[in-house]
């Protein structure tokens, strides 16, 4: 079978979020964060399902890291639960680091690589109710947290990304209050969006003084692939528009050292930007080794007030188009991870990884067996759209395949499943599914096939 191949030491991965495999949420001196308070809120997550217990993954990560290593997946990138580490947001609790010592001396004993992420959305509780991220003293609380974890674990941990997906923790917790601490006002999401990549900046710079020479340094965005919903003006202003708010808002400052024009007119009549201060800019831009970019579907944006209302902006809203979706409702469309990683090579000249994309299904496992053709053929087409990115000159240097374990999927709970391992809530029973397997054999070939023989096709 005729295939293409990846470049040379390209790495391959599978990603995971720690407030949705950890569980333990009380153990070892944990405090609560942001999501475990936002959970326990009824009527915030489908089902009242909480992160309580979530894959157990606390008690069972020696098991869950032998998942990885009998797939032949050389690398695992993972957050750490900064409650865990810094229950109060200030002072260290050394049975939470030595949790993580433990977990990332298991990755190296089974030859995986580790990628640890400092923030994946878990903020201590403590800590928001001093007012989080909208208070600009929690740059300082989130500068202490990443040294305390450059100091112990990075002679260990070859690369380190500050935060994941800060979108979601500016609008969605924020403007939406479709994620945690669940705040519904458009304008706050611009102070905690500049706290966010003012605490990225300062902990990159922080880090580089702890860390070995070799260390890499990264952070990790959910760009939008953000297309008009046609060439009429109105449409075309409305794109621009999301693309400063989603986009441009971070890799702006983080890459050139200042906020487009037309998002600060665009937001004027929500904010005055006067919580930045003299100095921040340069702080922001800390050089960074490479981009992780998180991918999972098109945008596609109107001035259409019929549409849905988008989180952060009064003037543009999502557009429902017919496409293949997921169970989540998103679009399926690889042809925007090539535009979105051509983009940031043309636009920023960064390396990019690739840190998650996947989908999820109603996946049910019998008799020892998950046949999950729809994520397969999901997978084959967006790992199509890295090698077509590459072909036209993109640097990306890596994949990792969101996710791992089926897991607490945010304000979703439990039944949107998008693992490459199936999990029994029930029993925390692990079958792992054919997807892992072809995923695994592509990587182990760092090749992929042209055709998949037997497969049904997405969903």
């Amino acid at each position: 079978m005729s295939s293409r191949r990846f470049p040379e030491n390209f790495t391959w991965g599978v990603a995971t979020a720690s407030y949705q495999i950890e569980g333990a949420v009380a153990e070892d001196g944990r405090l609560p964060s942001i999501w475990d308070t936002f959970s326990h809120t009824p009527g915030k997550v489908v089902g009242g399902d909480t992160g309580d217990v979530a894959c157990d993954h606390y008690h069972r990560w020696p098991q869950d890291l032998d998942l990885i290593a009998d797939l032949g997946i050389p690398s695992y990138r993972f957050s750490v639960a900064w409650p865990r580490v810094m229950p109060d947001g200030r002072n260290v609790n050394q049975a939470g680091v030595d949790f993580y010592k433990e977990l990332v001396d298991g990755l190296l004993a089974r030859g995986i690589m580790p990628l640890m992420t400092l923030y994946h959305w878990d903020l201590p509780q403590a800590l928001e109710d001093e007012g989080g991220w909208r208070k600009r003293d929690v740059v300082g609380r989130f500068t202490d947290y990443a040294l305390v974890l450059g100091k112990e674990l990075g002679d260990r941990v070859p690369a380190i990304t500050t935060l994941n997906e800060p979108w979601c923790s500016a609008y969605l917790g924020h403007a939406s209050g479709e994620h945690a601490p669940g705040l519904n006002e458009d304008r706050l999401a611009y102070p905690v969006a500049h706290h966010l990549n003012l605490a990225h900046g300062r902990a990159v710079t922080a880090l580089r003084g702890v860390l070995p020479a070799a260390a890499q340094m990264s952070v990790t965005l959910n760009l939008q692939h953000v297309v008009p919903a046609s060439d009429t003006e109105a449409d075309l202003a409305a794109a621009r528009h999301v693309d400063a708010i989603a986009n441009r808002i971070f890799l702006d400052p983080m890459l050139r050292g200042s906020y487009p024009d037309d998002l600060l007119a665009g937001t004027a009549h929500l904010t005055d930007w006067s919580f930045v201060r003299a100095g921040d800019l340069e702080e922001i831009r800390a050089p960074l080794d490479f981009l992780g970019v998180n991918y999972y579907m098109p945008s596609v944006v109107g001035a259409d007030p019929a549409g849905r209302r988008l989180p952060g902006t009064d003037r543009a809203f999502g557009i429902e188009t017919e496409s293949r979706r997921t169970i989540m409702g998103w679009p399926i469309d690889p042809s925007g991870l090539r535009d979105l990683l051509l983009r940031v090579h043309h636009d920023y000249g960064i390396p990019t990884m690739v840190t998650e994309n996947g989908m999820a299904d109603h996946d049910v496992a019998v008799d020892g067996r998950v046949h999950d053709d729809a994520r397969i053929d999901y997978i084959h087409g967006h790992l199509g759209a890295v090698l077509d990115a590459v072909a036209a000159g993109a640097d990306v240097r890596g994949y990792f395949e969101w996710t791992l374990l089926d897991n607490f999927e945010w304000a979703w709970g439990y039944d949107k499943r998008f693992g490459l391992v199936h999990v029994d809530f029930d029993d925390q029973a692990r079958t792992v599914k054919d997807s892992a397997r072809w995923y695994a054999d592509v990587a182990a070939r760092n090749a992929l096939p042209d055709e998949l023989p037997g497969v049904s096709g997405s969903r």
